[in-house]
């Protein structure tokens, strides 16, 4: 039975992150609260004695819960230097209060360890927008923006929004640890990595029956692994707070992609989809993956709504205003385009001969017997621009099918087969015209075995990447792991080797030699910026791709592209095969001026780009017809560019208060330092040396560096990274954090740079920022210590007692819509913009001295039920605004759900509505669960004027 969003029981409890609750009689600290099929799921930390520190989770609709009334909280004297323990207790409170979806301003996401740029801020602001009821989109920016930085800043900024503590990625199995590797160094999010290895570590640990999805909170696994049948059926009963699928392209028509994707979108808040060609070029196969963003936005007749593109799609590219202001020197310009035109040698043109007069162009009908008679030829056209491998095995790959029962017409094919097969087997035994030009070419840009650079070449046939590897390695006297290859036969562990090892400038790797499984996702422009077709795709979206993995943001050396193309003596095959560097012409010169190379064609396809090449090449046809210039595509009605070029951006206002972060709630003047503090009051022991049942902490402040032995449960939450790195770095031993990015990024360049034997990209030290579960950790260890619904009392700069307290309005499904910070001292009611600009009002920063205990703070008591009162009925006035609005978007939503409906009422007889119709109707109740539903006011602090 499916368990979705969709589904999502009301909830009646009021609770959220940092309220006590009580359940089979003890008292647990909420750390968080989704909704599901069974109510609210409270995820717990425990207070009392036989609880304490265990983590646990509770269903609203299978236990008791009761939240403790916040009226009823109990005062306490902090008698701690400095106050610490009252600002560890607000720290760590503000830490764990979400955030609402649409605020403004992004909180986290802009101080991991990236350089976030402009255009990249936008697009998260935009699939956070107070718009979006929830964050559906697709990024489609064009190779080489930062699309993975971009989903790394949506999913930090949701897991700061309390909507991220499930997530699963679903990349290609190539770029696995390249998506776990970025999440982890640079926005400090563990996800467990589920390649081969890792389903086999979960299979020792889970009966064949258990849900393998239950075991880990976010997870990264390839869509080869997931589209399993298996895998489905435990999807069916997973539901996600976020979802994100990589090359989300692959998810159209009748494929077992399409039937997981169909599976995992009804089942997630959150989706985004990535992919630097989105549209293929049929209207049905775009509608589809934008019907996964949102059922409504594409009408019963299957047209996509043009205002549901500019709200769920983001598109730009290399030379968008906004991009082409801030990449500046971090993207090297190209250099100009090399083509190395090589005359065939004299066995090569025996077998263009034979292949033009036999088979391209024969006298009376090419001999192949098979379906499609005009295609096979170029296939073989193919095979032999690509290597003599390559062709040789092609034929011998269809004479295998002819098999020995065969036709009169088969016969004359087996003959034809027989005489090209001697040929290219003769040119095999040869040596090759384009393999002297690119040992020469090679030989020039530096390629050697005691020498640093490198290149990237790549080819369609496996047969050509075998050859290349021997050759190479033989011409230019590379040792074995110098040269390597890398193609889908590989498993998952040895692409994901292969790719990772390349980025290292410790690398044996000196040239990588790869098929187009390569050409999407994967970066290779860290130690490289030499790139070889040697052979030329008939495609303009795989040329692109494939120059994309060198031209992209970060390279500093301007990238180089070189093309090799084999020109036999037949002048009508040489001519033909002559027009096919045009494409690489028309690719660079899109590139410059449109950004986008698939623009030119329109199919939008590989595939469909491919078969109209080959089509104008069997017909004779000019090869400008089927690939204009730029400039012949500028009066064009392209419904995809039309959108393209009425793109725009649309910036969110706040509607609410912001929860500061540490460091600007003016309570630590850093994160370390709230985490030092932190250690100091849970542990009980001097803060340099919490050993004796504690931590060992090191602080090497001129370094920008400390040092902790992880905890049994600090451990735990770490045990999701890759075990190689948690061994290699000694992590759960010895755990460095850096407390400065330049120490961090210098961790990074170091892991890159390191020649030793070990060649891992994993740093030694890693990044402490906002969100790193050492954080996370420290601060559920304070509320556990702290939170048992008491209110510390304190001194400051007030002149009659006054009680802070922080309002939230959420909806039926928990999830925070507004945030308010307010003091209520004698009857009057003062809103306050931040958490920060409050304490600091209120004298309560990282310098606050405490002179001594506040005295019958007993007699302060009747001021918390008074305050909280008084906020409730603030709160209800105050965030009505906020509630109208998000009342607004939901009748928006509502309405567009009916219209749907209603126009779909003419229809009835299509089949293929029903599920959308089902679908269109999951989103009614999905946007009535999300109206304003309650109010919550919750006392944080009492503060006395200092002579009390």
């Amino acid at each position: 039975m499916q368990t979705s969003h969709q589904d999502a029981a009301s909830s009646t409890l009021n609770v959220a992150p940092g309220s006590i609750v009580t359940v089979r009689d003890a008292d647990w600290l909420v750390t968080n609260a989704s909704p599901t099929r069974d109510g609210l799921l409270v995820e717990v930390t425990g207070l009392s004695e036989l609880v304490r520190d265990t983590r646990a989770a509770f269903y609203e609709g299978l236990d008791d819960i009761v939240p403790l009334d916040p009226r009823a909280a109990r005062l306490r004297s902090d008698t701690s230097p400095g106050h610490r323990q009252t600002r560890l207790w607000l720290e760590s409170t503000l830490r764990r209060t979400p955030l609402p979806l649409g605020e403004g301003d992004l909180s986290v996401s802009t101080r991991m360890l990236t350089d976030t740029l402009g255009y990249q801020r936008s697009a998260v602001r935009k699939a956070l927008s107070s718009e979006q009821l929830r964050p559906r989109v697709l990024l489609a920016d064009t190779v080489g923006l930062g699309k993975t930085i971009e989903i790394g800043m949506i999913l930090s900024e949701l897991v700061r929004r309390g909507r991220g503590e499930r997530i699963l990625i679903v990349t290609p199995k190539h770029v696995l640890e390249q998506m776990q590797f970025e999440m982890w160094t640079r926005f400090a999010l563990p996800f467990v990595r589920l390649d081969s290895v890792g389903i086999q570590r979960v299979r020792q640990k889970l009966p064949a029956t258990r849900n393998p999805f239950s075991l880990y909170k976010r997870v990264i696994i390839s869509v080869d692994t997931l589209k399993q049948d298996r895998y489905l059926n435990h999807l069916r009963r997973q539901q996600w707070d976020a979802v994100v699928i990589d090359e989300s392209h692959n998810l159209t028509g009748v494929t077992k992609n399409n039937a997981l994707a169909r599976v995992l979108a009804p089942n997630t808040e959150a989706l985004i989809l990535a992919s630097a060609t989105p549209h293929n070029g049929r209207k049905e196969s775009f509608a589809e993956l934008i019907r996964l963003l949102e059922p409504t936005a594409v009408s019963p007749n299957g047209d996509v709504d043009p205002q549901a593109l500019d709200r769920l799609v983001i598109r730009r590219h290399r030379y968008s205003d906004e991009v082409k202001r801030e990449v500046g020197d971090q993207w090297a310009e190209r250099k100009e385009l090399q083509h190395l035109v090589v005359a065939a040698s004299p066995a090569e043109d025996a077998v263009a001969d034979e292949l033009a007069e036999v088979w391209l162009y024969p006298q009376v009908s090419s001999p192949y017997s098979g379906d499609n008679k005009g295609l096979f030829p170029w296939t073989l056209a193919k095979a032999y621009l690509s290597s003599p491998p390559a062709l040789l095995e092609s034929v011998r790959n269809r004479i295998r099918t002819l098999g020995d029962t065969r036709t009169l017409e088969q016969d004359r094919e087996l003959e034809a087969l027989r005489r090209l097969e001697s040929l290219a087997r003769d040119s095999t035994e040869g040596e090759s015209a384009k393999l002297t030009k690119l040992v020469a070419y090679l030989r020039q840009v530096g390629i050697a075995r005691g020498s640093a650079e490198r290149v990237v070449i790549f080819s369609e046939r496996v047969a050509t990447l075998h050859w290349l590897q021997s050759r190479l390695r033989e011409h230019l006297k590379l040792k074995d792991e110098q040269v390597e290859i890398l193609h889908g036969g590989l498993s998952d562990v040895e692409q994901q080797a292969v790719v990772e090892s390349f980025k290292q400038s410790s690398s044996p790797i000196r040239v990588l030699i790869t098929g187009d499984i390569a050409s999407e996702g994967v970066n290779l422009h860290s130690q490289c910026h030499e790139l070889v077709h040697f052979d030329i795709p008939w495609s303009l979206i795989r040329i692109e791709q494939r120059n994309g993995r060198i031209d992209r943001y970060g390279q500093q050396h301007p990238p180089q592209i070189t093309t090799l193309l084999l020109s036999p003596s037949n002048k009508r095959f040489s001519g033909d095969m002559r027009v096919l560097q045009r494409l690489v012409v028309r690719e660079n010169e899109a590139h410059g001026a449109l950004g986008d190379a698939a623009v030119l064609m329109g199919a939008y396809s590989v595939t469909a780009e491919e078969k109209a090449i080959e089509q104008a090449l069997m017909k004779g046809n000019p090869i400008d017809e089927v690939v204009p210039g730029v400039a012949d595509i500028a009066d064009s009605d392209d419904p995809w560019r039309a959108f393209l070029q009425g793109y725009s951006e649309s910036t969110p206002t706040a509607v609410s208060a912001t929860v500061d972060d540490g460091g600007t709630t003016g309570l630590f003047e850093s994160d370390a330092d709230y985490l030092q503090s932190a250690l100091h009051e849970v542990f009980e022991t001097p803060a340099e040396n919490l050993g004796a049942g504690g931590v060992d902490w090191k602080v090497h402040s001129g370094y920008g560096m400390v040092e902790l032995s992880p905890t049994d449960d600090l451990k735990q939450r770490l045990t999701v990274l890759p075990q190689s790195y948690l061994q290699e770095r000694k992590v759960l031993g010895d755990m460095k954090l850096a407390t400065t990015e330049t120490r961090a990024k210098a961790s990074l360049k170091d892991a890159r740079d390191d020649a030793s034997e070990r060649q891992s990209l994993w740093p030694d030290t890693h990044y402490l920022g906002p969100l790193h579960p050492v954080l996370d950790w420290a601060g559920d260890r304070v509320l556990a210590k702290l939170g048992r619904n008491e209110v510390f009392v304190v001194r400051g700069d007030v002149s009659v007692p006054t009680v802070l307290l922080l309002g939230t309005l959420s909806n039926a499904r928990g999830q925070v819509i507004a945030t308010s910070f307010v003091t209520v001292a004698g009857g009057m009611i003062r809103p306050y913009a931040s958490a920060g600009e409050a304490l600091a009002d209120l004298g309560i920063t990282s310098a606050h001295t405490n002179p001594g205990a506040v005295e019958s703070v007993e007699a302060l008591q009747d001021l918390i039920p008074r305050a909280v009162d008084r906020a409730v009925a603030h709160l209800e006035v105050t965030t009505e605004a906020a509630a109208a609005d998000a009342r607004r978007r939901v009748d928006e939503w509502s309405q567009r759900v009916e219209s749907w409906i209603e126009t779909s009422g003419d229809l009835v007889q299509r089949a293929d509505l029903k599920g959308r119709r089902s679908a269109v109707k999951d989103e009614e109740r999905t946007a009535r669960s999300m109206l304003p539903s309650r109010h919550l006011a919750r006392p944080l602090l009492v503060v006395v004027p200092e002579e009390a």
